[in-house]
């Protein structure tokens, strides 16, 4: 693969995504925003809707905004998200965030399974997804316990490694379907037979896959998932996330946070609980209004794109880029901590190094170029295919090996900031 300049010019010329570039709000020319897989750029009309939720129904319509339309919101739009996700209409709902999602549904099934006492992950996994899997195991009692698989090389976990931890006493096997620090995509096929061949259930965090990879939970009898809406779909910082529930499941399963958005009657008002049927009952409080409309938008333009072109141009990007630290940074002691195939790749490219932080620090500083970072030396190249072109790759990769090749890390301080 060619990887001069002109060539992805050329590359950018024959993408037949590109129009959708000018959908989204792009004021600075000379920033590249590489992160779209921590906070995906602003929509335009995503801006226009938040207008029109403020300003018409909050601002004229009042509290009957409720009945124009708010109040089934997290079902429209989870079946929205359902299309993305190979999932019925009725099978996806936007509520809470992911670990509020996360625990609601492992909590769920381990007092429905009550006869299985193990959760299954790795170490791949968002720690916040460890965090809230340690936590139902806590709660629900003695005798219950959460096995981790471990990765040999932090980037990949072998299939048998994970399947044999599975067995009788497995009530759920969680993972994050892309990991969050390699990107590293799991074989959910065979993962979620694998635990179904033992009467174990499936429950993947989407959050790094939905909106760029296409996915068959339908398909592949796949029985719960939640995801994030502010990655890949561009919901904005902090949208509230949704879940899925295989329809058949749905009723065996009782939300242990209760709140009156899932009470059956809700609007009676009764002071002894009832749960509703359906995707109903996995919500809690009132749904964020204002931040769940901007989700809408976002979801709407990945459909639009169709996510097979989408991650057909994903799969050319990453590998572009891959190409491009090979020929420009790995002679400069930079490694690659995602895995080649891009089968088992999602969409964004690790890369490390020694001094990962502080180069990261100089490309946001002095090079204008947004990645992000990772510990112990992972820096993140989110690539997002609505919005990002092969040009922006390119200089992105010719300014970090500047901060290499000039040394202009070397100004910058080893003590991490709060946020990274």
């Amino acid at each position: 693969m060619k990887t001069d300049a002109e060539y992805a010019c050329e590359l950018d010329r024959d993408d037949e995504l590109a129009p959708f570039r000018d959908q989204f709000i792009i004021d600075h020319d000379d920033l590249i925003y590489l992160d779209g897989n921590s906070l995906g750029r602003l929509p335009r009309r995503t801006a226009g809707r938040i207008a029109e939720v403020t300003g018409h129904e909050w601002g004229g319509r009042l509290v009957r905004g409720w009945t124009d339309g708010w109040f089934t919101a997290p079902q429209r739009i989870g079946a929205k998200i359902a299309r993305l996700i190979g999932a019925e209409p009725d099978e996806v709902i936007v509520a809470d965030s992911t670990s509020a999602n996360l625990f609601k549904l492992a909590v769920a099934t381990l007092q429905c399974r009550s006869d299985r006492r193990a959760i299954v992950t790795d170490d791949l996994n968002f720690p916040s997804d460890l965090y809230v899997l340690d936590g139902a195991i806590r709660l629900c009692g003695p005798g219950h316990r959460l096995t981790v698989a471990r990765s040999p090389d932090g980037i990949s976990l072998p299939l048998a490694e994970l399947t044999g931890r599975i067995g009788p006493d497995t009530a759920l096997v969680a993972l994050t379907h892309t990991a969050f620090k390699s990107g590293y995509v799991h074989d959910m096929a065979a993962i979620s037979s694998a635990a179904r061949r033992v009467g174990a259930w499936s429950l993947w965090d989407l959050s790094h896959s939905v909106g760029v990879m296409p996915i068959s939970l339908g398909e592949l009898g796949v029985e719960l998932a939640v995801g994030c809406t502010y990655k890949y779909l561009n919901g904005g910082p902090g949208a509230p996330a949704f879940l899925f529930v295989r329809r058949d499941l749905q009723d065996k399963l009782l939300n242990p946070i209760w709140g009156w958005f899932s009470a059956r009657g809700q609007f009676d008002f009764a002071l002894q609980y009832s749960p509703d049927s359906g995707m109903r009952r996995f919500q809690t409080g009132t749904p964020p209004i204002l931040s769940l409309s901007a989700v809408e938008p976002g979801v709407d333009l990945v459909l639009e794109a169709g996510v097979d072109r989408i991650r057909a141009k994903s799969v050319r990007q990453t590998e572009y880029l891959i190409e491009l630290w090979r020929e420009l940074l790995q002679p400069l002691g930079v490694r690659l901590n995602s895995p080649l195939d891009p089968a088992q790749r999602g969409s964004h490219v690790s890369l490390g190094h020694v001094e990962g932080l502080r180069i990261a620090r100089a490309l946001v500083d002095a090079m204008k170029v947004i990645p992000d970072f990772r510990a112990p030396d992972n820096i993140r190249f989110g690539v997002s295919p609505l919005y990002t072109s092969f040009q922006e790759l390119h200089e992105a990769i010719t300014r970090f090996r500047r901060v290499l090749t000039e040394r202009l890390y070397e100004k910058y301080p080893t003590d991490r900031p709060v946020v990274t």
